[in-house]
């Protein structure tokens, strides 16, 4: 299977775009992918190609992969970006294992502006394919995960999937009251036993707090840290393949 992958500007980020070669000019299904904090704006450009090669249909699949507005040269991490801003020594003592990172109560600074510029990209996504809200994934791993589970819970209309890879639960109330709108909203979330960054008793609070509100999440633990295991792959697979079934 060959692609076609292009750079360019959509709403106030920029993106990598990537489908088959023989892709027709309207997809039936857009997937928004957000990267984690410190990674290249193109770090998860290699899981388009992973996907598609197990798809039926799989012309009819374009992937989205916004960058992070903030540049991160300054902190000695050349290539990097962030959705928000992170303290790097409170992130080294969590990577070292002493440090725990329990953020449901926190809304970091930064995020909602960077919700808001994704927001903006998602609807110029909207405009050029002329897909509803209900044919466009949002996902990301990490930081990435957390800005677009944001987008999906508070935003105007449910998107059609939520993909959660390594995330955590922040703004506790607000994710609350939004998932009890998202009714039956598949999810997707994998999370390592033993990630040092973000804990894995939070992200069962968050599977917890989502299921609980009436989300349908598929919850893929694994016996590893923070990444992405293929466990996650298989479940991205299918919960792609039904959407295009549907």
């Amino acid at each position: 299977m060959s692609y076609q992958y292009e750079t360019r500007s959509i709403g106030p980020l920029n993106c990598g775009v990537l489908q088959t070669e023989n892709a027709p000019q309207q997809p039936k299904l857009a997937v928004v992918m957000c990267h984690g904090f410190g990674a290249p704006g193109d770090d998860l450009v290699g899981l388009a190609p992973e996907l598609l090669t197990h798809l039926d249909r799989a012309d009819h699949v374009r992937f989205y992969f916004p960058q992070a507005p903030l540049s991160l040269v300054e902190m000695g991490i050349p290539g990097g970006r962030a959705w928000w801003m992170l303290d790097l020594e409170l992130l080294a003592l969590a990577a070292e294992g002493k440090l725990e990172r329990d953020q449901r109560d926190d809304t970091p600074d930064g995020m909602l502006e960077a919700v808001g510029q994704l927001k903006e990209t998602v609807a110029e996504i909207r405009s050029e394919t002329g897909l509803p809200m209900n044919r466009i994934v949002l996902g990301g791993f990490s930081q990435g995960s957390m800005v677009t589970t944001d987008l999906a819970l508070r935003g105007e209309d449910a998107p059609a999937a939520l993909i959660i890879y390594s995330g955590t639960l922040l703004s506790q109330q607000a994710w609350r009251s939004g998932a009890e709108r998202r009714q039956s909203l598949p999810i997707i979330q994998s999370h390592g036993r033993q990630d040092p960054i973000l804990p894995f008793r939070v992200a069962e609070d968050l599977r917890d707090l989502l299921s609980e509100s009436g989300c349908d999440v598929t919850f893929l633990p694994f016996d590893g840290p923070h990444t992405i295991p293929q466990i996650a792959y298989e479940g991205t697979i299918q919960l792609l393949q039904n959407l295009l079934d549907a």
